[in-house]
């Protein structure tokens, strides 16, 4: 799959707000003492099993995910708190065979000449706490990968998500892609209400901003 005009938008949270939410068999991954609670809108395209063409209405979509990070099994990873995307295919496909809170959502995401992104999501799931972010963002500096022990280095280079099913059963699945091409960024949100789910006030503006173009992803199936 390819992911594209990505916003990663972290706020620091109070680890003890976040962790009722996280399942027995996985701890909070804690920077400093603090949890980080994660919006991050994108596209995906390319989407498709390996060695099949793409399919339409499930290859090409924007997604929204509401995320934090822990730690299982001697691995780092992400956990997700809920996806929202528009296509109901994906969403089915994905809550079936990959346990992830995915959820219907009516979706835009438009790219301007500029290469600024207006970005604009509304969750329609029937029976799910609504869901609503209205922004747009741009990258603001070159490119930069980042090093090891950096901030940024904690919040975009996991390799694996973690995710668990109705009978509390915690899965890992592994990815894989080069570095982040990350690119500092600003930010205007109109709405973020993204944490109905967990209860959680968010600051009008997060505590930091990240941007990236474009990156080739591949994943495995969950173990």
């Amino acid at each position: 799959m390819r992911w594209q005009d990505l916003l990663f938008a972290h706020w620091r949270v109070d680890p003890a707000a976040l962790s009722p939410f996280i399942p027995s068999g996985l701890e909070l991954d804690l920077r400093d003492g603090e949890a980080w609670l994660g919006v991050v809108p994108f596209r995906m395209s390319g989407v498709r099993p390996r060695w099949t063409p793409p399919m339409p209405g499930v290859s090409a979509f924007p997604e929204l995910n509401l995320r934090t990070y822990v730690r299982g099994g001697g691995h780092s990873g992400v956990w997700f708190f809920s996806l929202d995307a528009a296509s109901r295919v994906a969403v089915r496909m994905a809550r079936a065979t990959f346990h992830l809170p995915y959820f219907d959502a009516e979706m835009r995401c438009d790219v301007g000449a500029d290469g600024s992104v207006d970005y604009q999501s509304r969750r329609v799931h029937r029976g799910i706490v609504p869901a609503e972010l209205k922004c747009r963002y741009r990258p603001t500096g070159p490119v930069f990968q980042s090093k090891p022990g950096t901030l940024e280095h904690w919040l975009t280079e996991r390799y694996c998500l973690f995710s668990a099913d109705r009978r509390g059963r915690v899965y890992r699945g592994d990815i894989a892609h080069e570095p982040w091409p990350l690119q500092p960024a600003a930010a205007e949100f109109q709405t973020c209400a993204m944490t109905g789910l967990v209860g959680v006030g968010l600051k009008p503006q997060p505590d930091h901003l990240l941007f990236a173009r474009s990156i080739d992803v591949r994943a495995w199936w969950l173990r």
